[in-house]
């Protein structure tokens, strides 16, 4: 994709003291290159560390949820917000480019923070400043360098062109920052070590069922060359496959030769142990409570309910936080009081029906909410009168129900009609006898 380019370029001139990112942070966030080799022995790579079920799925699950989230742009009407509609409230909420959703902007985004461990987007503005298309940039071609306070982006597009770009017109999302804030940490350089056991885990038990089931063995015997040796070895290995093929429990050896076991089997091993250990880590990771990795180990009705509460409070709401006020910062500035944008974490929280409609019930009656806001969370059509508030009781609308002092009337009046009423039936009664 070609991006727009406004300002001519200055080849060849780096501000002084600026400071390059390394190519350390490259290699992470470069799929498929290496990001360091692990404790392990294994030289951990983003693909590698995404074909590991349980982090390819906490990247998937983290990136969509938050690419999945309504994100709004109001505007401050007194104490009160009111919802802004068209230009950059569609560009948010809509589409960020002629090219792409705006679901599918955040996800790639997220999905750059949580390998890599950063995001880039250019904001497009036209010549009266007025945003007019959002476009996510590929980290690798990224060089971020800070002159004294300010920071600028080079961007090396596909055709091999440079573009210097202010921090204003970068959406910038970090994983964690280094000290000089230029550099940064990413998930699987970070955690090589515990992605690299994993990987490690995944590929012996690979090996071992490729192997028929059978752990790794020495053959001894009578021996009379290398050649020999060689063949009994292909032999062996072809005579177990076909066993474990076959589904034949016996094998056959030769007169003279006998088979011993090395190394460790994946029962001694504890393989299974060991990989629900790294769904553990792999979760902490990412502050994901471990359901959320498909691991209900330990997971009951009542704590698994409670994990969600604990993903929306303490996990979804710190990058909520981050990324609105990133894009308050560069899409409305610094000394801007008058529009905002806000993620809508509703959804995230609303259960099941009736304890929804129980929740809605209560809004209602105590003024908090009115009907048609109600009915706007449900995606229901709005209804005359429903914007106005409403107050427990009578349920009428909010300031015309009756005051204490006319409530004590109509109390006054209640007593003596029912005193008129006993007099009259004491009239009657007399007049009958």
């Amino acid at each position: 994709m070609n991006l727009p380019f406004f300002r001519k370029e200055k080849r060849g001139e780096v501000p002084a003291g600026s400071v390059p990112q390394s190519a350390s942070n490259f290699l992470e966030i470069i799929s498929g290159m290496s990001a360091g080799a692990s404790s392990t022995g294994i030289t951990v790579t983003v693909d590698k560390a995404l074909a590991v079920p349980a982090f390819g799925a906490a990247v998937n699950f983290l990136s969509g949820t938050l690419a999945g989230l309504p994100l709004h742009v109001y505007k401050r009407k007194g104490d009160s917000k009111e919802k802004v509609k068209g230009g950059i409230a569609t560009i948010l909420h809509d589409v960020v480019n002629d090219e792409m959703s705006s679901f599918d902007w955040r996800k790639y985004s997220f999905e750059r923070v949580f390998t890599g461990g950063r995001s880039f987007t250019f904001i497009e503005r036209n010549a009266a400043g007025k945003v007019m298309n959002l476009f996510p940039l590929d980290p690798s071609g990224v060089t971020v360098q800070l002159n004294g306070w300010e920071k600028t982006y080079k961007y090396k597009d596909g055709g091999g062109q440079t573009h210097t770009y202010l921090a204003k017109e970068i959406i910038d999302i970090p994983w964690m920052l280094k000290n000089d804030r230029v550099n940064h940490y990413g998930p699987v350089t970070l955690n090589k070590d515990a992605l690299g056991l994993a990987i490690a885990a995944t590929e012996f038990g690979s090996k071992f069922f490729q192997n028929g089931g059978v752990p790794p063995f020495v053959v001894t015997g009578g021996f009379k060359s290398g050649g020999a040796m060689d063949r009994a070895s292909q032999d062996l290995g072809d005579a177990i496959k076909k066993a474990a093929k076959e589904e034949r429990q016996a094998l056959v050896l030769p007169e003279g030769l006998s088979i011993e076991s090395i190394g460790s089997d994946a029962e001694k091993s504890q393989l299974v142990e060991l990989k629900r250990f790294s769904i553990e880590e792999i979760a902490r990771i990412f502050s994901l409570p471990p359901t959320f990795l498909q691991d209900l180990t330990n997971g009951t009705f009542s704590n698994t309910e409670q994990q969600d509460l604990h993903f929306v409070k303490h996990t979804l709401k710190r990058w909520v936080e981050q990324v609105e006020q990133e894009l308050n910062l560069k899409l409305f500035g610094r000394n801007n009081n008058r529009q905002f944008v806000e993620f809508s974490m509703d959804g995230m929280l609303r259960g099941d029906f009736a304890t929804r409609m129980q929740g809605y019930a209560t809004a209602i009656q105590n003024g908090v909410s009115t009907p048609n806001e109600v009915r706007q969370k449900e995606n229901m059509p709005e209804k005359p009168n429903g914007d106005e508030l409403l107050i427990q009781g009578a349920t009428v609308p909010l300031g015309s129900q009756p005051v204490q002092g006319e409530l004590n009337l109509v109390e006054e009046n209640v007593e003596e009609n029912n005193r008129q009423i006993v007099k009259l039936l004491e009239s009657i009664d007399r007049s009958v006898n």
